[in-house]
């Protein structure tokens, strides 16, 4: 019975050995809130409200953004819009995020695009300011005219 219980015992080691491994490895980080809402002014493109939807793994960030500011003439096929997300870094520095991925947009549709890849560190607060979108060559800037709700992310 002697190699019965030196089988347990060994097995027990390692299950416990295994389960304090799994409580080290480190864990995704994460960005609080995950969604906000801005108001952006885009000039003679219009004006509206943006859905902004954030993510982030260790160092890296994205953030997809769907606005009612900026609403398509026409048909625009997937990943044919290139965007710029500026958003203020701890009330002080830049960050940018940018891409070029977006779903097929129908004519008339709100303009959505992302995910937008930026780098984050612990700490960071970044709030919207502006957004810059490039269709067929066409440029449209956007301005934030409200403070992002509930508040930056922080990540």
């Amino acid at each position: 019975m002697r190699h019965g219980r030196l089988g347990i015992g060994a097995l027990l080691g390692i299950g416990v050995m295994a389960a304090g491994s799994l409580a080290m490895a480190p864990t995704a980080n994460a960005v609080a809130p995950q969604t906000a809402t801005i108001s952006f002014d885009c000039g003679s493109f219009g004006s509206g409200t943006a859905t902004l939807t954030a993510t982030q793994d260790g160092t890296a960030a994205t953030i997809s953004v769907s606005t009612s500011a900026i609403k398509s003439p026409i048909n625009i096929s997937a990943n044919s819009v290139k965007s710029t997300l500026a958003l203020t870094n701890n009330g002080t520095g830049t960050s940018t995020f940018t891409g070029n991925a977006n779903p097929a947009i129908p004519a008339g549709g709100d303009v959505s695009t992302g995910p937008l890849s930026g780098t984050v560190a612990a700490g960071d607060s970044l709030e919207a300011k502006s957004l810059t979108v490039v269709v067929f060559g066409i440029t449209a800037t956007c301005n934030a005219t409200s403070a992002q709700t509930p508040g930056p992310f922080v990540f």
